[in-house]
C-alpha cells in the first residue's frame, strides 16, 4: 500500500490520473452528464472534477485489492478504469505540471473517487471544507459508474 496526501491547484474544476509514458490528452468534450458525474474518462486518462478552483487537498492511495469503503461518509463517489502500460501513475494539474509522480506495476487499475464535505463551499465556490480520495488497486477494464451521486 502506498498513500500520499497532496495540495493540487484545481483550474477549469479539473485535475488528471495518468501515465506520463503514454501520449494521452485531456478530453475537451464535455457533455452535461460528464459535468453531473464529475469524472471523465477517455484513453490512458481519469480527469477529476472538483467542485471549486483552487488549491484542493487529494489524498491517492495504491492497494493490492480493492479497499472498500463507507459510503455513508462520502457526498459523491464515482468508479472506473485507467490503463497504465507504462509503468507510471501522475496527478497532473489542468494549467500546471506534475504534483505526483509514481512507478507502478504496469496493467489496468480501477480508481475509485471519493468527494467529501460539498457542502460547505461558499457561496462565492472560491472557499471549503472539501477534499477529495482518490483508490486505486489492479483490477479489470469497466466503463465509468456513478456509485453515489451528489444532489446539489
Amino acid at each position: 500500500m502506498s498513500s500520499h496526501q497532496i495540495a493540487v491547484e484545481v483550474d477549469y474544476h479539473q485535475f488528471y490520473l495518468w501515465d506520463p509514458t503514454i501520449p494521452a490528452e485531456a478530453p475537451e468534450d464535455y457533455t452535461d452528464e460528464d459535468v453531473r458525474r464529475m469524472v471523465k474518462v477517455a484513453d490512458h486518462v481519469v480527469v477529476v472534477q472538483p467542485v471549486r478552483n483552487g488549491t484542493v487537498p487529494v489524498g491517492l492511495t495504491l492497494f493490492p485489492a480493492d479497499p472498500g469503503f463507507p459510503i455513508e461518509e462520502f457526498d459523491h463517489v464515482v468508479e472506473c478504469s485507467l490503463d497504465l502500460p507504462g509503468g507510471q501513475l501522475q496527478v497532473h494539474e489542468c494549467m500546471g505540471g506534475a504534483v505526483l509522480d509514481l512507478e507502478v506495476q504496469a496493467g489496468t487499475y480501477r480508481v475509485r473517487v471519493l468527494f467529501h464535505s460539498l457542502a460547505t463551499l461558499d457561496e462565492d465556490h472560491l472557499d471549503g471544507k472539501d477534499s477529495y480520495t482518490v483508490q486505486l488497486w489492479p483490477g479489470e477494464q469497466r466503463g465509468l459508474t456513478v456509485v453515489k451521486q451528489w444532489a446539489d
